[in-house]
């Protein structure tokens, strides 16, 4: 390092080394005109090669969101993947050291894909089509997508009260998760946003007063002191916002082209699918739309996914219908 003029700081030490290392490296680098450390370093990686199909399934994807399909040279699918830029993905499946993206590298003959413009409508979609193909590599929707849910019950004094809970197929959620702490996250969005108690959305475990209370930010519904009904009022003006149950509803999103969009439709609080319209074409009737809907099943990954969405995306155009 001395003789190279490299300075050195925290000699001897494990950072100090490192980092001289590395400057040492770049000096060899800008030295070799001829390239052969890279030239040696690629001979030595057998994963920086793509064999000549791959390259070319990649130069023949688009970067466009959508829907892809990985098949074998039987045409199976044996992969279904989402992306808002599947050539991007696609590439990353081609590239990836994993055991699965080895596994897809040795069988793929061909990708195909479906454009959806609408990252909502292709998560919805890729669910449905993972549910009907049962691809070989998709395992992450054996089981459902979430974990916990938010249910809602009645205390003795006529408050509506929040409980984060396991999922349970056997009860109707008002919304789900991925985990316990975007469900908490949500319901202190909830606290914050409608003015509700920490205590009755069971965040804080107290027989007493919540926190919020005591700092005066609470209207006194963990101490039966609020009305009843206004406090409940602000619970389902909270629910409605969030949750799609007995409403009518279309959700507008980007489409295919720069003079198209998507529709999701609700219809008595139940997911019936999606479809795609021109910008010039009004849609105000639950008929004409029912007849551009590609019917989806409605079950609980879906409703996951949606809700999640519109909790995430809060720009999103949504029309009552």
């Amino acid at each position: 390092m001395r003789s190279l003029g490299i300075p050195v700081t925290d000699r001897h030490r494990a950072s100090g080394d490192a980092l001289a290392t590395v400057k040492l490296f770049k000096l060899l680098l800008s030295k070799d005109t001829g390239k052969s450390i890279i030239q040696e370093s690629i001979r030595k990686t057998p994963k920086l090669h793509l064999e000549p199909k791959l390259v070319d399934i990649i130069a023949e994807t688009p970067s466009i969101t959508g829907v892809y399909y990985i098949h074998n040279a039987d045409g199976t699918i044996i992969y279904i993947g989402k992306s808002k830029n599947i050539k991007k993905r696609v590439n990353q499946h081609f590239t990836g050291t994993d055991t699965k993206s080895k596994k897809i590298q040795l069988q793929v003959a061909a990708v195909t894909y479906e454009a959806t413009g609408s990252e909502l409508v292709a998560l919805l979609k890729e669910c449905e089509e993972i549910k009907r193909n049962k691809p070989g590599h998709n395992r992450t929707l054996k089981k459902a997508i979430f974990s916990h849910g938010l249910y809602s019950s009645v205390d003795n004094n006529g408050y509506i009260n929040l409980n984060l809970e396991i999922a349970d197929g056997r009860r109707k959620a008002i919304t789900t998760f991925n985990n316990r702490q975007s469900g908490k996250d949500f319901l202190n969005h909830a606290v914050e946003t409608f003015g509700l108690c920490l205590k009755l959305t069971g965040l804080e475990k107290t027989r007493s007063s919540c926190f919020k209370y005591d700092i005066k930010e609470c209207e006194g519904a963990c101490m039966n002191e609020e009305n009843t009904e206004l406090y409940n009022n602000r619970v389902n003006q909270f629910l409605n916002k969030y949750s799609y149950q007995k409403q009518n509803m279309l959700i507008i999103d980007r489409g295919r082209e720069v003079d198209e969009r998507s529709a999701i439709l609700i219809k008595d609080g139940v997911f019936k699918g999606f479809g795609f319209y021109n910008l010039n074409y009004r849609i105000n009737n639950i008929k004409i739309l029912e007849s551009i809907i590609t019917p989806i099943e409605n079950n609980r990954d879906t409703q996951h996914i949606i809700q999640s969405y519109l909790r995430k995306n809060k720009r999103l155009k949504i029309i009552q219908l």
